[in-house]
């Protein structure tokens, strides 16, 4: 059955969220192959900047040193879980580096989407939204 955060167990929520907190660290490390250990096969960023993004398009970045990461933090906000899969819904998400030796940063909304098998999460789709702060 479908759930949110408030009726997610504090053991599912507490291990989603430090999935997210190793995946944040490995690509703060600018590591491909770490990077890769968090994702299927498939997986796709999807950024209003560039729209879908394949894996392969995003580690090849960060290998050419054309993408890097030098903060990144995930706070889960929604999460639900069905089974095998867990979507988190919405986290908060900040994060900053460069591209092409232009620094960037970025407050962002973000939806996840993971599947356990054999132990192991790994997100099939990331959608970023830039989070937009009233003032």
């Amino acid at each position: 059955p479908e759930t949110s955060v408030e009726s997610v167990s504090d053991a599912r929520r507490v291990e989603i969220q430090d999935v997210l907190d190793r995946w944040a660290s490995a690509i703060v490390a600018n590591d491909p192959t770490k990077i890769a250990e968090f994702t299927q096969p498939d997986w796709i960023l999807i950024t209003p900047e560039s729209g879908p993004i394949p894996l392969e398009g995003f580690l090849s970045a960060v290998a050419s040193g054309r993408l890097t990461h030098s903060e990144m933090t995930f706070e889960v906000l929604h999460l639900r879980t069905f089974g095998d899969a867990a979507l988190v819904a919405v986290a908060h998400g900040t994060n900053s580096g460069t591209w092409d030796g232009a620094p960037f940063s970025a407050d962002e909304l973000v939806t996840e989407v993971f599947t356990l098998a054999e132990g192991t999460w790994r997100c099939s789709v990331s959608a970023l939204t830039p989070r937009l702060l009233s003032t």
